[in-house]
């Protein structure tokens, strides 16, 4: 009778298991990227080019950026007078202030923001999982 009791809530609990895993998929905000194109509105006329995508929101960049690193911690994370620039594994996320309306949310390759964000962020911001822009050979950071 005991393992017939264990069997039914092994049974609940893998069914609620994949009720949240079902819920995760559907809401599709599985990366940070993800994450601000569910929760921020889309603002295509503030794209920079190809490479980073513009989103907006009626929230200053701290309260932004709190939202999202609440859920998603980023690799590094650099705040100064001219915004909040978050560092994910291959993705960055920049929010800058817009005067009396809130916040531009950039996401953004780390590929092409590195560079574009260098003077602000270079000091900051190390380079991939964990590593500085040194690289992690042998000798880094010698």
């Amino acid at each position: 009778m005991a393992y017939r009791r264990w069997f039914v809530v092994g049974i609940g609990l893998a069914l609620v298991g994949a009720l949240v895993a079902g819920f995760g998929l559907l809401s599709g905000s599985f990366s940070p990227r993800g994450y601000v194109s569910d929760n921020f509105t889309r603002a295509a006329a503030q794209d920079i080019g190809g490479d980073a995508v513009a989103y907006t929101s009626s929230k200053m960049p701290s309260q932004v950026s709190d939202e999202l690193t609440g859920v998603w911690e980023p690799a590094d994370e650099y705040v100064d007078g001219s915004g909040v620039y978050l560092r994910y594994d291959d993705d960055t996320v920049v929010i800058l202030p817009l005067a009396a309306v809130g916040s531009l949310i950039l996401v953004e390759k780390m590929s092409t923001a590195y560079p574009r964000y260098h003077g602000t962020v270079g000091g900051y911001w190390g380079w991939g999982r964990g590593n500085t822009i040194r690289g992690g050979g042998p000798g880094a950071g010698k």
